[in-house]
């Protein structure tokens, strides 16, 4: 019996140009993402997680951190399910004893059968793993195709002096929709009540439309690819008016009069979104929507400022936790979760993608949505590691 495809092919057929986003269920292959916070993963640690529907191993050796899918080669056990380290950069299987290093992948030993001659000529699949600016990134793809990681994190993200705090966790809904909420102009609308007004001087329309212009397409050959939206160029709605009747405004200070918002947003693949000047002026977020599977996707929160001094990090530090981290993080994006897992459902089986009814302001998303076709390395297949 052959399998079922993971992407529905008749909804492929009919998207059009940006076919590619749709197929992308499981992510982009070949990029770079970050998959934990650097401060999570201590010497000699192992870590299971989950990436683009793989299971991994993570382990941090003489400081250095290794990745290595979590599947023995002889029955197909995964290794976490009881990990035996019987040296530092080993694991042995539970099940039979093979044995595998971290830095290669390579089985060097197979404890109950020493003179196998299976032993020094196969591998487990390992992937290449980085560490920048407190996170630890992992490229999922093919290491002859291994590129730089400033082509995968936004503009600005590895400046020297940039300070990133952040946190992260799982989100009931597919990598896209976590994306698309972020980058959505005309999601602002359920940010309305936010109370991130306490904290900073807020000039928040309930909606705004891209005017020619406001939409600039970042694409080339050597650096990120992306899709840049200025809010300064857009035509904010205040008021919702039904029945001639005003039910709900947006809120507007007289210090920021005149602009429909004071920040701008631009999303990069292979799916982190940079926003300026946010949560308030200094700072930017900078958040990842890393593919787990089909129906989940990690979602990486961070806030990056410019501290060329030790008090300045301290200062941050002790905003991050005080503010921004209850305020932005939490309580502003708490708002963005329950959005992507609301609206999972209508997307899950694929015909999502040809049954809603986008409008104007929706051309940032369709934007992105071309972009990533054109310029995504790979897309990642569904793999059973059952």
């Amino acid at each position: 019996m052959n399998e079922e495809p993971l992407v529905n092919p008749e909804v492929v057929s009919m998207v059009g140009d940006w076919k590619g986003y749709v197929e992308a269920k499981l992510g982009f292959r070949n990029h770079w993402y970050p998959v934990r916070f650097s401060k999570e993963l201590g010497e000699g640690q192992l870590e299971v997680i989950e990436l683009l529907g793989e299971r991994l191993l993570l382990k941090r050796i003489e400081g250095k951190v290794y990745a290595m899918r979590d599947r023995c080669l002889h029955r197909g056990v995964p290794l976490s399910k009881k990990p035996d380290c019987y040296t530092k950069d080993t694991i042995t299987c539970w099940y039979h004893g093979y044995t595998y290093r971290f830095q290669t992948g390579e089985l060097v030993n197979i404890l109950a059968v020493p003179e196998s001659k299976l032993i020094n000529r196969r591998k487990i699949v390992t992937y290449p793993a980085t560490e920048a600016k407190g996170l630890i990134f992992v490229f999922l793809g093919d290491a002859d195709e291994l590129h730089d990681l400033a082509k995968d994190v936004p503009p600005g993200f590895l400046d020297d002096d940039v300070m990133i705090l952040g946190k992260h966790r799982v989100v009931n809904s597919n990598w896209r929709l976590g994306a698309e909420n972020g980058f959505d102009a005309l999601h602002i609308f359920i940010h309305k009540d936010t109370t991130l007004r306490h904290f900073r001087t807020f000039n928040f329309p309930i909606g705004h439309t891209p005017l020619p212009g406001a939409v600039q397409l970042i694409e080339e050959e050597d650096g990120p690819k992306g899709v840049m939206d200025d809010f300064a160029q857009h035509k904010p709605v205040w008021d919702g008016v039904i029945d001639g009747e005003i039910v709900v405004s947006g809120p507007r200070s007289a210090q920021v009069q005149g602009t429909s918002a004071s920040v701008g947003t631009s999303i990069w693949l292979p799916g982190v979104l940079k926003v300026d000047s946010f949560p308030t002026g200094g700072l930017t977020q900078f958040e990842w929507y890393v593919p787990l599977d089909a129906d989940r996707h990690l979602y990486v929160q961070t806030i990056g400022k410019h501290c060329p001094t030790p008090a300045d990090e301290v200062n941050f530090a002790n905003e991050f936790e005080a503010t921004w981290k209850p305020h932005a993080l939490d309580g502003f994006n708490g708002d963005d979760i329950w959005a992507r897992e609301v609206t999972e459902p209508f997307y899950a089986d694929d015909y999502g993608w040809v049954d809603e009814m986008l409008c104007e302001p929706d051309e940032t998303i369709l934007a992105w949505r071309r972009l990533a076709s054109r310029h995504g390395r790979g897309i990642q297949q569904k793999i059973d590691l059952r």
